[in-house]
């Protein structure tokens, strides 16, 4: 009895007895992630800037049952990301370790190489390549350790198909793209599963964050019809890591089914 009653317990939380951290986790993607997974057993570690967003986050998974870590934080800061997975290792309720990374946290730009704001340029650079290169590298070197681990970058579908709108983010992606599928071939003998997820176009506070308006961004896609939310790329992210072990994911590209473009 006991034995069904944990197989019962493990399809209903396919998750169970694993840590996640997700960046980026105060809103949008990261958020609907975090409480995802949380539903699904895991414990999550919350990093973000905003430490008012991710307390009610924290709130919010704790009502639903789950167990909860935040660490306020900069993912595009290298002395961040130290404290952020040290802080991890350090959590009782999350079995001081952690098992899943989500690569979440990243900013939006818009316009191309002639019409983005350059001075936003290395900003933008900073938390989506360097910062999510230097925790996936991190803990890369941890699961390797472990022989088991789950990494998962948030990229982007204009870092596959670039757009006129947001190409120099688009490239941003692109670069990240490229970095979690070298980081995959070098890992997977260790049985480390690294995963890219490509969202389309997303409604969120990403686009008034990123300067889309009416003019650049909103009328060139009001054919598209109904847009994503975070949760549909939140589910796709939980799919994929409730794979059996031997199976990795390794590309994801998840859109409205209007977009025909990028």
């Amino acid at each position: 009895m006991a034995e069904r009653n944990k197989a019962a317990e493990k399809a209903i939380k396919p998750l169970s007895g694993k840590t996640a951290i997700v960046t980026g986790a105060s809103s949008g993607i990261g958020r609907a992630t975090a409480l995802t997974l949380a539903l699904a057993g895991a414990a999550v570690v919350l990093n973000a800037r905003r430490k008012d967003r991710l307390v009610k986050v924290a709130s919010d998974i704790q009502k639903q049952g789950g167990n909860a870590l935040t660490v306020v934080g900069d993912a595009g800061r290298f002395s961040d990301i130290d404290r952020l997975l040290e802080q991890a290792l350090k959590w009782k309720e999350g079995g001081r370790k952690y098992d899943i990374v989500i690569a979440n946290a990243g900013r939006g730009l818009a316009g191309g190489t002639l019409s983005s704001d350059n001075s936003q340029w290395e900003e933008v650079y900073q938390t989506n390549v360097l910062g999510a290169s230097y925790l996936m590298r991190a803990a890369a070197e941890y699961f390797i350790k472990r022989k088991k681990g789950d990494i998962v970058a948030v990229g982007s579908v204009v870092g596959r198909n670039i757009s006129p709108f947001s190409a120099f983010y688009g490239s941003s992606k692109f670069a990240i793209g490229a970095i979690a599928e070298g980081l995959r071939q070098e890992v997977c003998k260790c049985g480390v599963r690294v995963s890219l997820v490509m969202p389309g176009i997303v409604k969120s506070e990403f686009q008034k964050v990123a300067g889309y308006d009416e003019e650049n961004f909103y009328r060139g896609i009001a054919h598209m019809g109904k847009l994503l939310g975070p949760q549909a790329i939140a589910d796709g992210i939980c799919w994929l890591l409730t794979q059996p072990p031997h199976v990795n994911v390794s590309e994801i590209i998840i859109r409205p089914t209007g977009q025909n473009y990028p």
